[in-house]
């Protein structure tokens, strides 16, 4: 096992000038101390900075200098207990502030720019350590109080600049994982817990990784200490970012290799036992729609069985455990085993043999039927002859290539590959009920370096065309909140031709009302070809853009799909190289062609 460096730093002894005094900092961070010095005892390095030691220069040398000690192997990890602040973001700052506010923690003399705190974690990273902060400070606009509970929000004062200056990391997406106190626009609170005052944060993540022990994730430990958070009856919701799957945020907080994320977890929050699958998933809104969907939990050990669903809203579904008893203080991975209603069907045309087969491999997403008569709405013809299997349309065309079907291994390969895509069709055709969100977000796509949005063509898709010299086209991509007063999470999926599902546009923030969302922070959106596609006249690969907004985080870990087609190779929409309850969805299709001659040329890239 590597080391552990770990930089814990809390302020309670605020000077008057710079913020207002605060109770439950230093209880924080000796809180935090003997949980590092049980779980890992002498692989923990631990440097402490404690109310007047803790300045902008001292966290900032510090971080660099002893968590940047840090390599390959090792874990580096940052725990502030403290104040937060903000201010309204301008200037370029807009790119990457889609809420419209700037965000920093505030030191003993003053603020530290949360964008530069995270460049200096990512230089950390870049040394190969795994990094992970845990912040348990405000990250809202509004100093707040409660009965019992104090925010922990300190007002801009004048004289700060929280804008961007020279606040770049390595470049590319976030290298280490924040595990953050609340959301961007809302306060965290510190309390009384136990006969003393904490962090409510900080209280329920400490409690929750000693439920679970040192091997759970960052991600398990989020969802488990967000859960806690709620019973004891706080307002804040907990965040994890970036929740990419198989990166920082699927590791064990105190380090360790990466483990595969379950596709929904099981946490016993304020109204009882619930999964963080809804309606926004693809499951049936409601209760009665409920009946008849079950998940199974993916642990192993004695007693593990079944969950009945009881009512799934827009983002969870309230469940009952059947004839087992999880444990109250940690989460469960789970995965759906069986749909009320699936949203596709098959029917078999081979021998007995191949029906036996398939129909014992078939996961929930799909039921098997004797014929078109009885098909649901995605429906799949698999024709087997001599071991080999096709998987066809309705009309008779081919969804992948020929897969083989000689026995119980290949049936489960094929019944893989019939779930994969009636899970990606029901991503795309996801369609919300009528919504107090609709109309409130505009996905706007725009040529690179222009201000005029593209417009769909008559078969309802916006067209992007190779330029001359068989130049690939550049686009912007932006998410405008038209709402006046709603601040709303969205997340951009890219569903490509090859049946994947990836996030890596748009990963999932909140937007602020009159605010605009902006893919890849602003940089050019490069459409391509696979590259197993050659670039000649009439090639194109199809793309839908999928918006979905809610007023609350979703997991999207179950939006996460890899191309099924493996021949051609990965394809998303990316960079140019070098350079709550309710929900509601969008969906744009986009089609990247390389015109014929007598094809008049639509968007491509500079110079184009």
């Amino acid at each position: 096992m590597g080391r552990i460096k770990a930089l814990l730093v809390g302020i309670d002894d605020y000077p008057a000038s710079v913020a207002s005094a605060l109770g439950g900092c230093a209880n924080d961070i000796a809180e935090a101390r003997r949980l590092l010095t049980d779980l890992a005892g002498e692989r923990a390095d631990v440097t402490v900075l404690s109310n007047a030691e803790a300045t902008v220069d001292a966290v900032t040398d510090t971080v660099l200098r002893h968590l940047g000690s840090a390599g390959p192997g090792d874990t580096a990890l940052l725990w502030f207990s403290g104040h937060g602040t903000q201010e309204a973001a301008g200037g370029g700052d807009l790119l990457i502030e889609a809420t419209g506010l700037n965000q920093a923690l505030v030191c003993v003399d003053g603020p530290l720019l949360d964008k530069r705190l995270g460049a200096l974690l990512d230089r950390v990273a870049a040394g190969g350590a795994q990094v992970t902060a845990v912040l348990d400070c405000c990250h809202s606009g509004g100093a707040t109080r409660e009965a019992e509970l104090t925010a922990r929000y300190a007002p801009p004062r004048p004289g700060w600049d929280l804008a961007e200056r020279e606040v770049r990391g390595p470049g590319g997406p976030p290298r280490h994982v924040l595990l953050a106190a609340s959301r961007l626009d809302e306060p965290s609170y510190e309390g009384w817990f136990e006969g003393r005052r904490h962090g409510a944060f900080t209280h329920a993540l400490v409690g929750a990784v000693r439920a679970a022990g040192p091997g759970a994730t960052c991600r398990e430990l989020l969802a488990a200490a967000a859960a806690r958070v709620q019973r004891a009856g706080s307002t804040q919701h907990p965040v994890l970012f970036p929740d990419l799957p198989g990166g920082t945020a699927d590791r064990p907080l105190l380090g360790g290799a990466p483990r595969t994320a379950g596709p929904h977890l099981l946490r016993y929050g304020a109204d009882g036992w619930e999964v963080d699958c809804g309606a926004v998933h693809g499951l049936r809104e409601g209760g009665a729609e409920a009946r008849g969907t079950t998940f199974t939990a993916l642990e192993e050990g004695p007693g593990r069985g079944a969950l009945r669903a009881l009512e799934v809203s827009a983002a969870r579904t309230l469940v009952v455990p059947v004839d087992w008893e999880p444990e109250p203080e940690r989460v469960h991975p789970v995965a759906l085993s069986e749909v009320a209603l699936p949203p596709a069907s098959v029917a078999v045309d081979g021998s007995a043999e191949d029906v036996r087969l398939l129909s014992a491999e078939l996961g929930p997403l799909v039921r098997l039927v004797d014929g078109p008569e009885k098909a649901l709405g995605l429906h799949f013809r698999v024709r087997v002859r001599d071991g080999r299997t096709q998987v066809l349309r309705r009309d008779g065309t081919r969804f992948t290539a020929d897969l083989p079907l000689r026995g119980p291994v290949d049936a489960g390969r094929v019944a893989v590959c019939l779930a994969h895509l009636a899970r990606w069709h029901q991503v795309r055709d996801l369609a919300p009920r009528p919504s107090l969100l609709d109309g409130l977000v505009e996905l706007e796509i725009t040529p690179w370096g222009s201000d005029e949005p593209l417009r769909p063509d008559a078969s309802g898709e916006i067209v992007c065309a190779y330029g001359s010299g068989l130049r690939p086209p550049w686009v912007s991509i932006r998410l405008h909140n038209r709402s006046a007063d709603r601040t709303l999470w969205c997340v951009l999926l890219d569903l490509t031709d090859t049946y994947a599902s990836s996030s890596v546009l748009f990963p999932g923030h909140f937007v602020g009302p009159g605010r605009t969302g902006h893919a890849l922070d602003g940089e050019p959106v490069q459409l391509s070809l696979p590259a197993s596609r050659a670039v000649a006249p009439g090639a194109e690969a199809r793309d839908w853009l999928k918006l979905i907004v809610s007023d609350r985080e979703l997991n999207t870990l179950p939006f996460k799909l890899p191309a099924w087609d493996t021949v051609a190779g990965p394809r998303d929409l990316g960079p140019v190289l070098g350079a709550g309850g309710r929900w509601t969805a969008v969906t744009v299709p986009l089609r990247t062609l390389v015109p014929r001659r007598d094809t008049p040329t639509g968007v491509s890239g500079p110079g184009g």
